[in-house]
């Protein structure tokens, strides 16, 4: 260009600072917005749209779709060759382009735990922190290459040390897929629960083996989520609150019943949500015994209380249902809503160890 010259190259890649654009998935429907210069791929999972991909580095091609209209723009280099053939189709990389115009894709998007791949990732511990006595905050993040695809709700396998693991719910949205986090309990004499509240550090290397579990989000569904979470049961349905959320679904309930105040671990975030979101509606059930040791009289006053809260909340009765917690606590409770009448396709759950 010569000096004093108007580029306009310059002026429309300025533009994608400012502009946003509507993309609209084919066949699936899904819809998102892209602000500024993210890519396709970083604007749909923001969006809660679980697109296919693999590094998301340009590298692997997982991520590749079809433009059926609108323009976009490559923002990004990528190692992956797209033939001239299917270029002239209009393939493009998700992860290397991003929306000049309104656009529609054909893609795939997952619509179910079948179309999640095994993975095994050799994570670093970003951070860990004390949510309280007992329970611990582990901040895992991924390779920029290697990032962990997962649907809301699932589990995956955790390796510290020489060989010590654990089977833990994912505490973290999908949206952000290199972050991913864990809430981990203290259990004396428990070789991978000793490990990690006693010597692992910054920095330290935890592999991920998974996702597994079918405690997933009913997407199509328009009926309210109902979640009822007893005492450490809170991670995965953290996991689908967030992605709910992303999705701007409405009409979320969240019940929180603690064996005592201690375990409603994490009561500022359930009360953030509620302060926040005019369609979100939480409660805390303080019972007053242990919810891992329910004898006869134990599980009539756990029954009373989900009666008492199930009486005095309309939605619930035309709602999806999600428990989490304990085995025995979770089966009581699931018990509870089959008799009924619920269908078992409403009524979702997730035993946490």
């Amino acid at each position: 260009m010569e000096p004093g010259t108007v580029n306009p190259l310059a002026i429309k890649d300025s533009m994608l600072h400012v502009m946003t654009a509507q993309v609209t998935v084919l066949p699936s429907k899904h819809d998102f917005l892209v602000d500024g210069r993210d890519s396709l791929l970083e604007a749909a999972m923001r969006a809660g749209i679980p697109l296919n991909y693999g590094c998301s580095g340009g590298n692997c091609g997982l991520c590749k779709a079809k433009v059926v209209s609108g323009e976009v723009k490559k923002t990004r280099h990528h190692d992956f060759v797209i033939s001239h053939e299917e270029q002239d189709q209009g393939y493009i990389l998700l992860c290397s382009n991003t929306a000049v115009s309104d656009v529609v894709l054909e893609a795939p998007v997952a619509g179910s735990v079948q179309d999640i791949p095994f993975q095994q990732i050799e994570a670093k511990v970003k951070m860990t922190g004390h949510i309280s006595d007992d329970i611990l905050m582990l901040h895992l993040q991924t390779p920029r290459t290697q990032r962990l695809r997962f649907l809301a709700g699932q589990r995956v396998t955790l390796r510290v040390g020489q060989s010590f693991s654990s089977e833990l719910s994912i505490a973290s949205c999908p949206c952000d897929d290199r972050n991913v986090l864990f809430h981990i309990q203290r259990q004396t004499g428990n070789l991978f629960s000793d490990y990690v509240f006693e010597r692992l550090k910054l920095n330290d290397t935890v592999e991920i083996e998974g996702p597994q579990g079918e405690f997933i989000l009913h997407e199509k569904s328009t009926r309210p989520l109902c979640f009822f979470v007893f005492d450490n049961g809170f991670a995965p349905v953290k996991s689908l609150i967030e992605h709910a959320l992303s999705l701007e679904i409405e009409n979320i309930r969240l019940y929180w019943f603690g064996s005592s105040k201690q375990h409603i671990y994490l009561p500022n975030v359930a009360h953030s949500w509620a302060d926040a979101l005019d369609n979100f509606y939480y409660e805390e059930h303080v019972l007053g015994f242990d919810l891992h040791s329910l004898s006869g009289n134990r599980e009539k006053m756990l029954i009373k209380e989900i009666e008492t809260v199930v009486t005095g909340d309309t939605h619930i009765l035309t709602g999806d249902i999600y428990i989490a917690g304990a085995e025995l606590t979770v089966n009581v409770v699931e018990k509870y809503f089959l008799e009924k009448g619920f269908p078992k396709t409403r009524v979702s759950v997730e035993c946490v160890k």
